[in-house]
């Protein structure tokens, strides 16, 4: 008996100021009975065009303030479909096969007309991608749970799935306890070591010509290039955004120099927010930056890209203080530094310098220096030092001279 969506609730769970937002959703039927459930995190990237054939990136995510205009389940098939901002959606669909189901297609709709996410585009349509999802044998009466992060890539358009729960045929008007795990949140289990009888030959001599070659060193990466960007709210403005370093991201231990070369550089300038978006061959990287009227800092990283073997990764953290300085200043650190972001992401950064608010004439504003820079605190401590070091030759001749004082006096 074919059953229609007639109700919703949706709740959002929002973690602290601009953290991800966790969109939860629950479809029923004209009975009220329950007959979808989700609760998921998807992050989106997409490129488009803007003047003078340049293109930029908006990075935004599923709200937690959705519809589910559209949404459907019966007994073999299923939609979720979750309307959002100016006309914008995203579905997916499932379908039953014997007693487990599957994921079969995503699909994207964003409306570039909407300024507040796609500034400056000179295409208004409503553009829409399709791509298949790799959720499948799910049985039937589980919840489907992934955890990890799964990027789905397609042209123009990458979106990235994690902390996913999602039951798409629910029976008895409740979820289900039981979980369908994905692989990449199923711990691999190490296989023993197979044994066999030895039998002991004698060695054969080693020579000179028989040794085998030492293994080879893994490379070390040269310092990263230092990358100059800029933000300008329009074409007749001054920067409103500059920012100075060179850049080198760990992801799961693989590391990788980000190469300024061919980089776009887009983004944007507020009162209490700016943000700067980083385009390159490999990976894109997004910054935003925090006023609090007194201080800036970076508050939120976003990195996505590809490995130098093809492996996809995506990681953000967006609840940092890092890069602070007053506003109206800028800050900078030439020696290196080394952030962790996530469990798996790390940043190097050489020769930053930044200043997202406050930019006068085009040009950097006194630099506040972080620690390793700041070599002011070295002189009260080599003057310290200095001073012990006196002293305690003051202390040890005085000691030598009562010691001879002593012997000359001795009794006969």
């Amino acid at each position: 008996m074919y059953r229609y969506a007639s109700s919703v609730l949706f709740l959002a769970s929002v973690f602290a100021f601009q953290l991800s937002h966790s969109t939860e959703v629950t479809v029923k039927d004209k009975d009220n009975n329950l007959c979808l459930y989700a609760n998921l995190l998807v992050n989106f990237s997409v490129s488009y065009d803007v003047a003078d054939n340049k293109r930029e990136t908006a990075m935004f995510e599923l709200p937690g303030n959705v519809t589910t205009d559209g949404s459907t389940c019966d007994n073999t098939s299923s939609t979720l479909k979750l309307n959002f901002g100016k006309g914008h959606s995203w579905s997916v669909n499932f379908s039953i096969k014997g007693k487990t189901y599957q994921a079969d297609i995503i699909t994207f709709s964003y409306n570039l007309s909407d300024t507040a996410v796609f500034p400056k585009s000179v295409v208004n349509d409503t553009l829409t991608v399709s791509v298949k999802l790799h959720i499948a044998d799910v049985v039937v009466d589980t919840c489907y749970s992934c955890k990890s992060k799964d990027m789905i890539e397609a042209e123009s358009v990458n979106q990235t799935l994690w902390n996913v729960l999602i039951q798409a045929f629910v029976i008895n008007n409740s979820t289900s306890e039981n979980i369908t795990s994905c692989a990449a949140d199923v711990p691999s289990t190490p296989v023993a070591p197979t044994t066999h009888p030895t039998t002991t030959t004698p060695a054969a001599p080693v020579t000179n010509s028989s040794t085998a070659p030492p293994p080879t060193p893994t490379p070390t990466l040269p310092t990263p290039t230092t990358g100059k960007y800029s933000i300008k709210p329009d074409e007749n403005s001054t920067f409103c955004l500059m920012a100075n370093f060179g850049l080198r991201i760990s992801v799961n231990r693989v590391e990788m120099n980000f190469e300024p070369n061919g980089t776009t550089s887009s983004g944007s300038c507020g009162v209490n927010s700016s943000q700067l978006v980083l385009t390159s061959n490999a990976m894109t990287i997004m910054l935003t930056f925090a006023n609090d009227a007194k201080k800036f800092h970076l508050h939120a990283l976003n990195v996505t890209g590809k490995t130098s073997s093809g492996v996809a990764f995506s990681e953000a953290n967006t609840n940092l203080s890092l890069w602070e300085a007053p506003v109206g200043s800028s800050y900078m650190c030439n020696k290196e530094q080394n952030y962790t972001i996530t469990g798996l992401l790390n940043l190097y950064t050489f020769d930053l310098r930044v200043q997202p608010f406050g930019v006068n004439k085009g040009d950097f504003s006194t630099a506040h220096e972080c620690s390793l820079d700041d070599t002011s605190i070295l002189i009260p401590v080599i003057v310290g030092a200095a001073l012990a070091g006196l002293i305690l030759i003051v202390v040890i001749a005085y000691v030598i001279g009562r010691r001879k004082t002593y012997v000359g006096y001795q009794t006969l």
